[in-house]
């Protein structure tokens, strides 16, 4: 218990101290945003600070910071340090980064940030990959949830049926304004998914005895001896590092009425969600009592252990807010994953969104192609698994590529000195971890352990020192101009 409070303590001062120093290296001041500037009441709405706090917390979570902590947590308390110091140094410098540079460019997507500073082939390519991401991304959360459905509904209401219903809502948070549907509902599910992770911390500690909290230790306690690094991560993205964030800080950065209300609602809700996270790895290891029995439980499905122990910590209650929350929850995600990506696709095609017209034009192929790989997930023992995986690496690919976006930035608004380096850093970190996990892991290139380790460390290395480079670059360029 001790180290779970720590680790909340160092989260809070983590939002307060560096979250003020990454909101200075930015330098938000009183300019118009675009939510007030452009305002066409369908993806640019001023919104309220308190709710697009929520709305955000919402569309980076979902199950995220559930299903990913309790198969990171297999790995045992080793995963608070990830959680804790990868998102207060990387995670929420990522989502500020990523929602606050977009509200300086009209509410730009990552794809098009990225061929700002990183050259036209980079907008081409995040075009694609980030639309792939988010395509895969609204697939999975449409599998769990109809699953989950069909066991509590009659026969005749199958996976298939309730798959179909959350697609077609998923056809109208996508092609809706955003203040129609997510922004009356997801302040509610906000508070849901907050009350549900602290009634099972509550739950835990207040036991009497009957659950102890895992204490930190550096050991790996996987029972199936999978290394550390890269894997764990990988399997901890959200409430850590998320490149699936940089995809959805744009949407609310749309939605900002003041620029110095970017630290509480996207370096905020990112602190948020490594709390929810922080919570559940723990209250995963404390309920089974092992990494051993709490890897057995999730081969039965992370919602299946997410009800276990809502049920076993909380009875009735545990068990309504479970239900709630492994349904709601990953639909919110899979709802803004598709809204995403036909904002991505509207500006490749230069495609105004007002006109529904326009908006049907693209959201229905993205949704069509999400039904097949829902159909493919479905019919195939593994399909889900498959998804993830290939999500899960992409996912962290695409958290690279965004922070090495900031750090272009920061270096054009002349941070020489310590300014980029908050951004470059974690840059590094994420690509040594996507290269060395895509060389070693089954659904790559299944190299050799110590080969994927080396090349993953001279590709992080090598481009630092680019980065080194440009920053003397630029720095010898700045003074000459003086």
């Amino acid at each position: 218990m001790i180290s779970l409070i720590i680790s909340f303590v160092v989260l809070i001062v983590g939002f307060i101290v560096y979250g003020r120093v990454t909101e200075k290296v930015f330098a938000p001041d009183d300019r118009t945003t675009s939510a007030e500037r452009i305002n066409d009441g369908v993806d640019f709405v001023p919104m309220k600070k308190w709710k697009a706090f929520l709305i955000q917390l919402l569309n980076i979570a979902g199950t995220g910071p559930i299903f990913g902590a309790l198969m990171g947590a297999v790995f045992g308390p080793v995963v608070f340090l990830w959680i804790v110091f990868g998102a207060i140094l990387g995670g929420a410098v990522h989502d500020y980064m990523s929602g606050m540079i977009s509200s300086r460019h009209d509410g730009a997507s990552i794809a098009e940030l990225s061929g700002t500073y990183l050259g036209k082939a980079a907008k081409y390519i995040m075009r694609i990959f980030s639309v792939v991401l988010l395509v895969l991304c609204g697939s999975v959360f449409v599998t769990s949830p109809a699953g989950l459905l069909a066991k509590l509904t009659p026969d005749t209401l199958n996976g298939n049926f309730w798959a179909i219903v959350i697609l077609a809502y998923y056809l109208l948070a996508t092609l809706l304004p955003i203040d129609k549907i997510i922004g009356k509902l997801y302040p509610v599910f906000g508070v849901l998914l907050i009350t549900m992770a602290l009634a099972v911390i509550g739950g835990i500690i207040f036991s009497g005895g009957e659950y102890t909290l895992p204490e930190f230790t550096l050991e790996n306690l996987h029972p199936k001896g999978t290394p550390v690094w890269p894997y764990m991560f990988v399997t901890v993205a959200c409430g850590a590092v998320s490149g699936f964030h940089a995809t959805q800080s744009p949407m609310i950065a749309k939605c900002i009425k003041s620029e110095r209300d970017g630290r509480s609602i996207f370096y905020g809700a990112m602190i948020s969600e490594s709390v929810i996270a922080l919570i559940w790895a723990a209250a995963g290891v404390a309920f089974y009592g092992s990494t051993e029995l709490l890897d057995k439980a999730l081969e039965a499905g992370a919602s299946n252990v997410v009800y276990d122990i809502s049920v076993g910590v909380l009875g009735p209650v545990g068990a309504f807010l479970a239900i709630a929350g492994v349904i709601i929850c990953p639909i919110t995600s899979g709802d803004t994953a598709f809204r995403s990506a036909r904002l991505i696709l509207a500006e490749s095609f230069n495609l105004e969104q007002k006109s529904i017209r326009n908006r049907l034009i693209i959201t229905i192929p993205l949704l069509i192609i999400g039904g097949l790989l829902v159909w493919f997930a479905i019919v195939n023992d593994d399909g889900f698994q498959i998804i993830w995986r290939y999500f899960s690496w992409s996912n962290q690919t695409l958290a690279m590529i965004a922070l090495w976006v900031a750090t272009s930035y920061l270096l054009r608004r002349g941070k020489y000195k310590f300014g980029s380096v908050i951004t470059a850093i974690p840059a590094s970190f994420m690509t040594a971890v996507s290269v060395t996990y895509i060389l070693m892991a089954d659904e790559g290139f299944r190299l050799n352990q110590t080969i994927s380790y080396i090349i993953g460390f001279v590709a992080a290395f090598g481009l630092m020192i680019v980065y080194a480079v440009l920053l003397v670059k630029r720095r010898l360029s700045a003074e000459k101009e003086k």
